[in-house]
């Protein structure tokens, strides 16, 4: 699993995915984004929804890809724990592995019930090349990826100042921003306006995906 905000996601993060899914011959890569990241009351986050829904747009044309809404339909703070317990619950047979960056990695003993999550899954702690990571003496996999040189921060910024993020987020979260104006401060709509948030289907087009609308049924998990 992937755990993360998300805020937006980025080819970064496709990248580390495929890339340990790849090394680690993993049958299903879940993209978990938090639903109340407690690491970050120090700025806004965008609504859960909005961060689902280009999860979802980003991850739709790979197969070996899901994301899944346990921690957005959790209350209260996200904590990795509860989120392992909860997929373990889901999946009680799968041997699990927590793909996370250096940077999260750095701080993984400050987190709740620490030494409870080496029970529930494996982690691996991807890296831009040429960056060190305390692995603080656990066993943790370590793995180079050249796209986490990408951020979620950078993204923020360069749309905020009007610059494109083009390349740096997958086609169809370049127009899902646009449309929704995320990360533009005062400019940015009302996530409860929006119809696309009331639920959503990923459907095939043409070898491509692409997502639609539907007002009348609510999303699942």
């Amino acid at each position: 699993m992937m755990g993360g905000t998300f805020d937006p996601i980025h080819h970064g993060h496709l990248v580390a995915a495929s890339e340990v899914a790849s090394v680690f011959d993993l049958d299903e890569v879940v993209f978990v984004p938090t639903g109340q990241p407690w690491q970050k009351v120090d700025r806004d986050v965008s609504e859960a929804e909005h961060r689902y829904l280009m999860t979802v747009i980003a991850t739709a044309s790979n197969p070996s890809f899901t994301v899944s809404r346990v921690d957005i339909e959790r209350p209260g703070p996200t904590f990795t724990i509860d989120t392992l317990r909860d997929l373990k619950k889901q999946r009680p047979d799968a041997q699990l592995f927590f793909i996370t960056g250096a940077d999260a990695m750095a701080q993984i003993l400050t987190w709740k019930d620490a030494e409870e999550l080496w029970t529930l899954a494996e982690f691996i702690g991807v890296t831009r090349p040429g960056h060190e990571l305390d692995g603080r003496g656990r066993d943790v996999r370590l793995l180079e990826v050249p796209a986490m040189a990408i951020s979620s921060t950078d993204c923020r910024r360069r749309v905020g100042e009007g610059k494109p993020v083009w390349y740096l987020v997958p086609d169809g979260v370049v127009q899902y921003i646009s449309k929704y104006r995320l990360y533009r401060g005062a400019d940015q709509l009302d996530a409860g306006t929006s119809p696309t948030l009331v639920a959503a289907e990923v459907f095939p087009t043409d070898g491509s995906s692409g997502i639609r609308a539907n007002p009348e049924r609510q999303p699942t998990g």
